[in-house]
């Protein structure tokens, strides 16, 4: 896949803050792409140099293989965005933004098409409904179609799941999937939410007061051999008991009672079957979040430099 955004040493300085230091990444056509860190690691300052909203120190940006800097107007009409909270008319219906900022954009959108973009998110049902009506969810997936209003190649998202509930977050995170998946759509997503962002990219970059800590798919950064798994079972105790005597208690790990291994992943069907044999009555297996303890690894230890996969 061609390259869509090309990032090299890119820096920003604000006076004796530098909040963007020496950042380079790539998003392939076609990624979702995660952009991790937590609050204050330079995401939002990173996506608003994207869209020239803030200029950059140095380096330089390439979308779509040309200059953002000399090519501004043609790269940004191919370009849909949200920053946080979309900003949207709450005494217009949803269909009555949606062409607003249609014609904002200079795109001439028919009726047929302003309603596909509300079946798309979810709201057709609720098209003549004033946005004031809506919950943040709705008001969030409304913005994702006026960032789509003129039909876009690259989106871009800052943190579009910020004070949602869990429902609100899973509509989110479907309509992102969709749009890779059924649209062909390029998404790069700024986040701090680990799990959600685990879910939805298939690359990741992790960033820590501005600088790049790694970058690659999920599975190039998560060593798949050191994956922990806890099983709840219907007697714990009885269950280690029986394990320590099988060729499984080398992955046992000592946890207060609890039974956790740390394995490969592959190995999994492999241990509920022997657990079904041993007949160890099961209510749970579940992998730890690695992702999480990968990030706040790198997130909370000192860097020398940063690492690309």
């Amino acid at each position: 896949m061609p390259a869509l955004i090309e990032v090299a040493h890119l820096s920003k300085q604000f006076k004796e803050v530098r909040a963007v230091d020496d950042l380079s990444f790539t998003v392939q056509q076609g990624d979702v792409y995660g952009f991790l860190g937590q609050n204050g690691a330079g995401k939002s300052t990173t996506i608003r140099m994207l869209l020239t909203l803030v200029k950059c120190t140095t380096g330089t940006i390439n979308i779509f293989n040309k200059d953002l800097h000399t090519h501004r107007e043609e790269i940004l009409t191919k370009v849909g965005a949200i920053i946080e909270k979309p900003d949207l008319y709450k005494y217009l219906t949803a269909y009555e933004n949606l062409s607003l900022f249609a014609k904002i954009s200079g795109v001439n959108v028919p009726k047929r098409k302003i309603m596909e973009q509300l079946e798309m998110v979810g709201l057709a049902d609720r098209a003549k409904s004033k946005v004031k009506t809506y919950s943040q969810g709705m008001k969030q997936r409304l913005g994702i179609a006026v960032a789509l209003v003129h039909d876009p190649e690259l989106i871009i998202l800052d943190e579009p799941t910020n004070g949602l509930d869990p429902q609100g977050i899973a509509d989110i995170r479907n309509l992102i999937i969709g749009l890779s998946r059924n649209f062909g759509k390029t998404v790069l997503i700024s986040s701090h939410q680990l799990t959600e962002i685990e879910l939805m990219a298939n690359r990741i970059l992790i960033i820590d007061k501005g600088k790049k800590i790694v970058e690659g798919t999920a599975d190039e950064l998560l060593d798949p051999a050191k994956t922990i798994v806890e099983i709840d079972t219907t007697d714990n105790a009885s269950a280690i008991q029986k394990l320590t005597t099988s060729p499984w208690n080398k992955f046992l790990l000592s946890n207060g009672g609890r039974l956790q291994f740390q394995f490969n992943r592959s190995q999994i069907p492999s241990l509920i079957n022997d657990l079904v044999g041993m007949k160890i009555d099961i209510l749970s297996v579940q992998p730890r979040h690695s992702l999480e303890n990968y990030f706040l690894s790198l997130t909370t230890a000192p860097h020398v430099e940063a690492a690309a996969i």
